[in-house]
């Protein structure tokens, strides 16, 4: 018998999704839904476990592609490929869809085939069409969901899947009929993923990005529960140590799995599980920490000080311009605190910028947009600062 991990399910928080996008609610997600929370903090495993079997018992169509999971492939592709699976679920049955499918949609359907190694449409075929077609066979809600969407933005031919997506929701979603398609978009960095949603040169203009909910008090309270299980009644974990543990390492499930193996083994039969829980949790944050200076010790005092300023923009919720007059005045002013030369002009923040991305610190948006690659970075550059 293959061996299962229990799981924490998410059921409610997945019926109220579910319930938005079916438009019940007085959220209104036809443009598309936007999540944003750091990287392993279970956002995967929802969509996979939670929302998915949600959609489905629905009736809906889910179609998932994950644009981190293959990052050889470009994500044009892979969203492509996706699609392409999808259809290929009906391939076999067009007699029984064939007066309902009119006979464009037919010979559009007989004409994909897909080559799973290089998964891309047949030439001349949109992403609208294809989507038009799996709506048209499969009679069913489509909901397209892109885990790590941001990922869209390296490349141009991303970029043009994004708009092509967008063509296809409008065609999908337009007209007398039901609507044929939601879309769920999520991303480890609301930065970057803002990028599709803020301006009215990005494809999805006008949406919002919402916080994706992180792992509450219930999950501590099942996780506890289930260590608990394979401890002496007289040696158990705490829910406030857990909780306090949980919180340290980001609400990254795991980090907590980690730290509570290893507390255990150190243990043995001591009998002071929380202390060493906790003891355990400061240790990591540190460590993080430590390996944060020790990346930017290595910074000159303007790539410092630009980093800082991009982190101090992610935190507010703000835009980061760089050659924006009242950016390097703000930049200068940060020099000018650290007792350096204030020399942020736009060639020199220019030379910054790219050191910051050689060095993997920063991420640029295919059209010019900065974020950090690391969000978690922005708090520990500017804590206990007094922040121009």
């Amino acid at each position: 018998m293959a061996a299962r991990r229990p799981l924490f399910k998410r059921t409610a928080l997945a019926e109220s999704l579910v319930r938005e996008l079916a438009g019940e609610t007085f959220h209104d997600h036809s443009s598309g839904l936007f999540l944003a929370a750091p990287r392993r903090t279970g956002k995967s495993t929802f969509l996979k476990n939670d929302l998915i079997p949600a959609c489905e018992a629905r009736g809906w169509l889910a179609v998932y592609v994950d644009l981190w999971a293959d990052k050889q492939t470009d994500p044009a592709d892979l969203i492509a490929g996706a699609i392409g699976e999808a259809l290929a679920e009906y391939e076999s049955g067009l007699s029984r869809v064939a007066k309902k499918a009119g006979i464009e949609k037919l010979k559009l359907l007989r004409t994909l085939s897909w080559d799973f190694t290089r998964p891309q449409l047949p030439a001349g075929t949109t992403l609208a069409k294809a989507m038009d077609v799996l709506r048209t066979v499969s009679g069913r809600l489509i909901v397209l969901i892109i885990d790590e969407a941001q990922h869209a933005l390296n490349s141009e031919a991303g970029v043009a899947a994004m708009f092509a997506l967008k063509a296809a929701r409008d065609q999908l979603n337009s007209g007398n009929e039901e609507d044929g398609v939601r879309m769920v978009f999520t991303g480890s960095s609301r930065d970057k993923l803002a990028n599709l949603v803020l301006k009215n040169g990005q494809p999805f203009y006008g949406a919002r990005v919402s916080e994706f909910p992180r792992l509450g008090l219930d999950y501590v309270e099942f996780v506890t529960e289930l260590w608990n299980g394979s401890l002496a009644a007289h040696n158990q974990f705490a829910i406030e140590d857990v909780e306090y543990a949980f919180e340290l390492v980001g609400r990254r499930p795991e980090m907590l799995t980690a730290l509570l193996s290893d507390t255990r083994v150190i243990l043995g039969e001591a009998g002071n599980l929380g202390e060493l829980l906790r003891e355990g949790a400061l240790n990591h944050q540190q460590g993080v920490w430590s390996d944060y200076e020790s990346t930017c010790n290595d910074l000159s005092a303007l790539q410092r000080a630009v980093l800082e300023e991009i982190a101090k923009r992610a935190l507010r919720k703000q835009p980061f311009a760089p050659f924006a007059s009242d950016t390097l005045e703000a930049i200068n002013r940060r020099l000018e605190q650290a007792q350096e030369a204030s020399n942020a002009t736009k060639p020199n923040v220019q030379k910054a910028l790219e050191v910051l991305r050689e060095r993997e610190l920063i991420w640029k948006a295919n059209r010019g947009e900065y974020a950090l690659e690391d969000g978690a970075m922005a708090e520990w550059l500017i804590r206990d600062r007094n922040d121009p």
